[in-house]
């Protein structure tokens, strides 16, 4: 008994001394100690009688190791799981939207004008490829600013997911507009000025405005050979478009680079009597008789050009912005010199796809997007580049 209860606390509890005996049989005295590599830490160990505090030691470190090892492993499948849970989370609500199509409005001035018929085409085929609806509430003339939000107000009652809107004139336009924003995501397709004077940080699909007037501007000194001293130029836009329209275009024009490579010539802001507002046929003041005119909006530039057809420019040679069928045919009667054509087809379906982007991507805001426009004269409008745009007209 002495021997085993050493062997015992030296070696540990499973270890010492089993006997067995039968009658007349015999007695087997077994002796159980653990096979200990001779090693100098270990003959310490066994003279010290600590052998098995040792081998304890090294049991519940190697558990504890252990335990870290399950903690670890609980860990990355417990990460695992949510992230599936996440995604499960993602995909049910993907598909939830999937199912169920956006309803984006279009509040546009005067929708049925011409002008918007390209920009129309392309909000379609947009809606068509984003399998989105887009509905353009009729409007006739030009709205105000508290006509436009009653507009808006109907069309989110009435379920609007996304707004598309041309500003409205007016001081208070972008305050209302970032109250519409809390509620629902708002497109602008043209710019708005904001309070200081400087273009509103809405998301806005449209020209530069800025850059077209320049470029009016330098194809007018390509006819002039550079030289425009003592010319008188005209500058005129339309009372239904946004402030921001006109002055970015006049800023444009007014490019330092002329300044710099023209000198003595006069600029004047001019107007048109026009026959939606006055009832009146169109009209030229005599009084403002100019050498240039150079219209920043589609609407001044058909009422330009229809006075050039009855010979009440006085002689003056027009220059302008715009996209229309009636542009294009005063183009091509000569009653316009040149003509700088936004992409009124890219600005619908940018429009509408940057917007029905927004409502399916979370936390994905509208972004500004900017399309090109082109510089159209008589004789190229019948290039293959022109007649494509031709065609998004007459839809």
């Amino acid at each position: 008994m002495n021997v085993n209860n050493r062997i015992k606390i030296v070696f540990g509890k499973e270890y010492g001394i089993v006997v067995e005996s039968e009658p007349d049989e015999g007695t087997t005295v077994s002796i159980c100690i653990p096979a200990v590599l001779y090693t100098e830490e270990n003959r310490k160990a066994l003279e010290g009688g600590n052998l098995h505090e040792k081998r304890m030691n090294r049991k519940r470190n190697r558990r504890g190791n252990k335990d870290e090892e399950w903690q670890k492993i609980f860990i990355l499948v417990e990460t695992f799981l949510g992230l599936m849970v996440f995604v499960l989370v993602m995909f049910m609500f993907l598909a939830k939207n999937e199912k169920s199509k956006e309803k984006i409005s279009v509040i546009i001035q005067n929708s049925d004008d011409s002008q918007w018929a390209a920009f129309k085409y392309g909000a379609k085929m947009a809606a068509a490829d984003k399998k989105t609806e887009v509905f353009v509430v009729s409007t006739a003339g030009s709205l105000s600013v508290q006509e436009e939000e009653n507009l808006i107000e109907r069309e989110i009652a009435n379920g609007a997911s996304g707004i598309i809107v041309e500003p409205a004139n007016g001081e208070k336009t972008e305050k209302m507009l970032k109250e519409v924003e809390k509620k629902v995501p708002v497109v602008l397709v043209e710019s708005l000025a904001s309070s200081d004077g400087t273009e509103t940080k809405m998301p806005v699909t449209g020209a530069d405005n800025y850059a077209m007037g320049k470029a009016l501007a330098e194809e007018l000194l390509k006819d002039c050979g550079g030289n425009i001293k003592g010319k008188k130029i005209g500058l005129v836009s339309g009372e239904e478009n946004a402030e921001a329209i006109s002055e970015l275009g006049r800023r444009g024009v007014r490019a330092d680079f002329w300044k710099e490579k023209t000198g003595g010539y006069s600029m004047a802001d001019i107007g048109f009597i026009f026959a939606e507002d006055k009832g009146k046929k169109i009209q030229w003041n005599k009084a403002q008789k100019v050498d240039f005119i150079m219209t920043l909006d589609n609407i001044s530039l058909v009422a330009a050009g229809e006075c050039s057809s009855t010979n009440n420019l006085h002689g003056a040679v027009l220059y302008g912005i715009g996209h229309s069928m009636e542009a294009f045919y005063y183009l091509d009667t000569g009653e316009i010199q040149c003509l700088v054509v936004p992409d009124e087809f890219n600005r619908g379906y940018q429009s509408v796809a940057e917007l029905s982007d927004s409502l399916r991507r979370f936390m994905k805001k509208p972004e500004r997007n900017t399309v090109s426009y082109s510089t159209v004269r008589r004789e190229t409008l019948f290039s293959k580049e022109n007649q494509e745009v031709l065609f998004t007209m007459s839809q």
